[in-house]
């Protein structure tokens, strides 16, 4: 996955992946600033636990299970799930055991509150991911984050209850005037393959439906969100929503060679494009920007200029930053592709998580022109703190874009 709203602060922040991961388990000690993003302690099962968080290192087998504490546990003995694809290529998928989907978010540095991932790993593998240190708190290699999928099978049941018992109409950051808000797919994309077969995020957003006036987003790289596009406008009648189409790059080889099983950039156009004539706010996450890669002149200008033709509302971009975990898949990567960026990554990445400060100062510096350019001037993650009638649609009044 690339990486889900804390890109899309604004241009003057420091550049950052969409959804940076989560502090208090990281393995990396160098970014306690990051938010708690992940499917966190006291998230995805009850306050009591930890049952759906995972915790590090390698490949633990299901012998070994009664060893292993919380996700790692559970994960070690999760049992296949059924599959209809044939293919040898195709990911492990396994039926992760949960008892609640709707984990709290408490932090100030990102405009939501509740994040929902319907999956564990994502079959997308895009060599940057920052969410691969999810499989190391399940005592897998980071490297499997693409290969062992587990399905929140059921945990759409839990949805009303949870909403009725944790969710307030009345968030904290917008004064107590807007509801608050719902992430979803910040560690793995919700359209990934596997959402063919199993379709948790679409019994989640079936859920999200008989509510009003909630403050919904969706962050993708799948034009597969246009199968949902029934669910997605009955949930904009009645509630706050927002659609994250994440484009790194429009360059169809390299998006393959970085993103490997992701659907094609043009693809994620014409979704956005469809989406739009359908009147689901849009916009597009051109995240993460990789350093010598994909900022090459006229490459973020590419993916803008794309971006304002399909009628996109916001643009935004954050520079990578590295993890341990990513840097275990990205590094090598970098060295056999791209060798002559090898020294560069090395002096950028060795000692920090991001990219140094200039370097994002000038990227941010250039977003901000690619708005002014064309137009995009909504800031979505404002309209969150924007009240939402419970009768009646949210009008953001963008115009056609």
């Amino acid at each position: 996955m690339s990486s889900a709203f804390s890109a899309a602060l604004s241009a003057s922040q420091p550049a950052m992946s969409l959804f940076p991961e989560c502090p208090e388990h990281s393995p990396n000690d160098r970014a306690p600033e990051l938010a708690r993003l992940c499917d966190g302690p006291r998230g995805e099962l009850d306050e009591r636990g930890s049952v759906d968080c995972p915790l590090p290192s390698q490949n633990a087998s299901r012998s070994n299970a009664a060893k292993l504490v919380g996700i790692a546990r559970l994960a070690a003995s999760s049992p296949p799930a059924g599959s209809r694809r044939a293919s040898p290529q195709r990911p492990e998928y396994f039926v992760l055991p949960v008892r609640s989907i709707l984990n709290r978010c408490d932090s100030n540095r990102v405009p939501f509150e509740w994040t929902i991932n319907p999956y564990r790993g994502c079959e997308f593998g895009c060599k940057y991911c920052f969410a691969r240190y999810t499989h190391e708190y399940m005592e897998l290699d980071p490297s499997e984050f693409e290969k062992r999928i587990f399905v929140k099978k059921g945990a759409d049941a839990y949805l009303p209850q949870e909403i009725a018992r944790k969710y307030s109409y009345e968030s904290a950051a917008s004064g107590g005037i807007a509801p608050e808000h719902i992430a979803i797919g910040t560690a793995t994309d919700p359209y990934q393959p596997a959402e063919r077969e199993y379709g948790v995020t679409r019994a989640c957003l079936e859920e999200l439906a008989k509510k009003e006036g909630l403050s919904i987003s969706i962050t993708t790289k799948s034009n597969q969100v246009l199968r949902d596009l029934d669910l997605l406008k009955r949930i904009a009648e009645k509630s706050a929503l927002f659609v994250n189409m994440t484009i790194s790059t429009t360059r169809s080889r390299l998006a393959r060679l970085l993103e490997p099983r992701a659907p094609q950039p043009e693809l994620r156009l014409n979704a956005v494009k469809q989406l739009r004539e359908a009147g689901i706010s849009t916009g597009v996450f051109a995240s993460p920007l990789l350093p010598g890669i994909t900022d090459r002149d006229g490459d973020l200008e590419s993916v803008a200029e794309s971006a304002h033709e399909a009628g996109a509302q916001w643009f935004t971009s954050g520079v990578l930053f590295l993890t341990p975990a990513s840097s275990k898949v990205f590094l090598p990567f970098l060295r056999e592709k791209f060798p002559r960026l090898a020294e560069r990554y090395h002096q950028w990445y060795a000692k920090n998580t991001y990219a140094p400060e200039e370097y994002r100062k000038k990227i941010s510096e250039r977003v901000l022109r690619l708005r002014q350019k064309y137009g995009f001037d909504v800031r979505p993650w404002d309209e969150m703190k924007r009240p939402v009638g419970r009768q009646m649609q949210l009008s953001l009044d963008l115009g056609a874009g």
